[in-house]
């Protein structure tokens, strides 16, 4: 029997909300670890008396291992498997955030908040490719995009720490990282009894445990439900260990990736995650620091920086909610036009009261674009490059971030916050023309109908087997 047919016609389930639940408390304390560097800044600047540089830098660390850490992670998740990828990043992460409280000095900080960015990069890149392998195409974009709004709760959960922990103690920097180092464990354990990805194994040819997931997943409808499995429509043609990637060097798959049927995907996914990324840490690492320094001190209160990171919440929920009834490309592009015209009224803005609605809005629309990002990067790859995708591309758009903080810096010395933020309007509207002429439609469809692995890999054509014109 099919087993990605059995798949495709289950509703959600426990099952489903389960991975959902436990995928989204690892984007949660991802999310707050990432935002945490925001409040620990201040503190450490002070304390070690740092220069620009080396606060940029520092703000720059966890982007710097997130980059490897994805790159590795994607790689290694299509060949040792989606959950062994998961669990070693997530201890990886704990243990390299626990020991970076404990720094006597700059680098040693440096050195440790970039070994757990590698982990936080490696589980990031694998946790929406391995769920999405789960999860029926017509759910898809709101299930992905709803993980992905765990990172919102993440960013609130760093506000309050900041607020109640950081600012009341000389050493609340380090109890700040302890806490989100503990927290992880109880998620590890809870990974411990994730099934592997179905249409991994099949890739793998290791039907016998793929049919066991399967089965346990229809079991699981059945009983939740009381009722039979709805009926399974046409057969579909998944992965296989027959196919010549399935078992394909890292090299190899890297070199797919710009083979002539994905390299229009991959060429949006870069440039996308690229701008986006470069925008998002510009934006939420510089500017609380740089709105200061112009003279605003609403943005050193604890309000504004929760008004800003509570705005996320709405903005990756709705994104997910409007991806199922708008294409995915073109939800990503009016999210990331509304991004555009608010930093264009950020840099029109003289009062405190503009800068944080303009501030709030950029917020939403530039999370919006993150929670269908995750979505729409890993349906855009077969299973056999799947993780390598987007792996890849999250880690060349942590380049973007990596520069963010000192393109905003020098940006800022030249112009003043108008040239920052007509920077960052640039930017994104890049990613507009570029997601809206080369972008891929996606919804709807099942993984493998949006696979060209079907056809020959020599095959020019960017679309899958049963795409259309219209699908363009």
């Amino acid at each position: 029997m099919n087993h990605i047919a059995r798949l495709e016609r289950l509703p959600l389930s426990r099952t489903h909300r389960k991975l959902l639940v436990v995928g989204g408390l690892g984007y949660t304390f991802d999310g707050a670890d990432a935002a945490i560097i925001a409040f620990i800044l201040p503190m450490v600047a002070e304390k070690w008396a740092l220069s620009t540089g080396q606060i940029s830098l520092l703000a720059s660390a966890l982007l710097i291992g997130f980059l490897f850490g994805a790159f590795t992670a994607g790689a290694l998740g299509d060949k040792l498997g989606r959950k062994k990828v998961m669990l070693g990043s997530l201890v990886v992460y704990t243990s390299m955030t626990l020991v970076a409280a404990f720094s006597p000095n700059y680098w040693v900080l440096f050195v440790f908040r970039v070994l757990a960015g590698a982990g936080i990069g490696a589980e990031s890149a694998i946790i929406a490719p391995y769920l999405s392998e789960f999860v029926p195409g017509r759910y898809r974009g709101r299930f992905i995009g709803a993980v992905a709004g765990f990172f919102s709760f993440g960013y609130v959960l760093s506000a309050v720490i900041g607020r109640y922990v950081i600012s009341p103690f000389d050493e609340g920097w380090r109890y700040a990282q302890i806490i989100l180092a503990l927290p992880i464990l109880v998620v590890i354990w809870w990974r411990r009894s994730m099934p592997e990805s179905p249409r991994y194994l099949l890739a793998k040819g290791r039907t016998g445990e793929a049919e066991a997931v399967v089965s346990q997943m229809e079991e699981s409808v059945v009983k939740e439900t009381g009722r039979p499995l709805p009926p399974m429509g046409p057969a579909t043609a998944g992965a296989s260990a027959t196919s010549p990637l399935a078992h394909a060097s890292m090299g190899k798959k890297l070199a797919v990736l710009w083979s002539a049927p994905f390299a229009r995907r991959t060429v949006v996914a870069w440039v996308m995650w690229f701008c986006l990324t470069f925008a998002y840490y510009g934006f939420f690492t510089m500017m609380p620091k740089l709105l200061a320094d112009s003279g605003m001190t609403v943005v050193k209160s604890f309000s504004f920086v929760l008004y800003i990171y509570l705005a996320q919440i709405p903005g990756y929920f709705s994104a997910a909610w409007l991806s199922e009834y708008i294409d995915r490309k073109r939800c990503i592009a009016l999210y990331l036009s509304g991004a555009t015209l608010a930093a264009l009224g950020m840099a029109l803005s003289h009062s405190e009261g503009a800068v944080i609605g303009f501030g709030a809005a950029l917020s939403l629309f530039m999370n919006g674009v993150y929670a269908l990002l995750y979505t729409y990067t890993p349906e855009t790859y077969p299973t056999e490059i799947r993780a390598t995708g987007q792996g890849t591309a999250s880690a060349f758009g942590r380049l973007g971030g990596i520069v963010a903080p000192f393109a905003f810096t020098a940006a800022a010395a030249q112009g003043g916050l108008n040239a920052v933020f007509g920077v960052t309007s640039v930017v994104l509207l890049a990613g507009v023309l570029t997601v809206l002429s080369l972008g891929l439609a996606t919804k709807g469809r099942t993984l493998e109908d949006l696979s060209p692995i079907q056809q020959p890999v020599r095959d020019a054509d960017p679309l899958p087997r049963h795409g259309s014109p219209s699908a363009r």
